[in-house]
């Protein structure tokens, strides 16, 4: 890959019709024709590889809050590739989304503490939205999909 273009790389777990809608304003904001240079990769959390990883300049997670924890694909996606990435990705720009029916808090806490020891930093505030999705919390992923692909941006 040309290094005039940077690749982005979303690993989601979209298990229901409000994280598609979250996901889809996340891609949307990704790909936005402000934003140059970037390609957007996309992965479902159950099947993203350390080697995605290597191959991406910036990463977005999403997942649905569970029981108060993100979910077992994201979790398992952070047990695959913890160890190969753990040296060689630090400083990995990185954006958050999240999904509760009531509460995202433990959630957030896991997906940021493990990002934490990847030495991965945060770009931006994880957006965290419980109930149905409103036009702001579409906005709201839509902007982090955006930012990181700005981050990342080799214009």
């Amino acid at each position: 890959m040309s290094r005039d273009v940077r690749r982005l790389l979303i690993v989601h777990h979209t298990a229901s019709p409000t994280l598609q809608e979250l996901f889809a304003a996340v891609r949307d904001g990704a790909t936005t024709d402000e934003v140059e240079g970037v390609e957007v990769v996309t992965r479902a959390a159950l099947r993203a590889t350390a080697v995605d990883v290597f191959e991406a300049d910036g990463i977005i997670l999403g997942t649905p809050a569970n029981i108060g924890y993100m979910s077992g694909a994201l979790k398992h996606f952070f047990d695959t590739v913890y160890y190969p990435c753990l040296e060689e990705t630090r400083r990995l720009p990185y954006g958050l989304y999240v999904h509760g029916n009531n509460d995202t808090t433990g959630a957030v806490r896991a997906v940021e503490s493990i990002a934490a020891g990847l030495g991965w930093e945060r770009v931006t505030r994880p957006v965290t939205v419980t109930g149905p999705p409103g036009k702001d919390d579409l906005a709201a992923c839509w902007e982090l999909g955006a930012t990181l692909a700005a981050t990342i941006s080799p214009a």
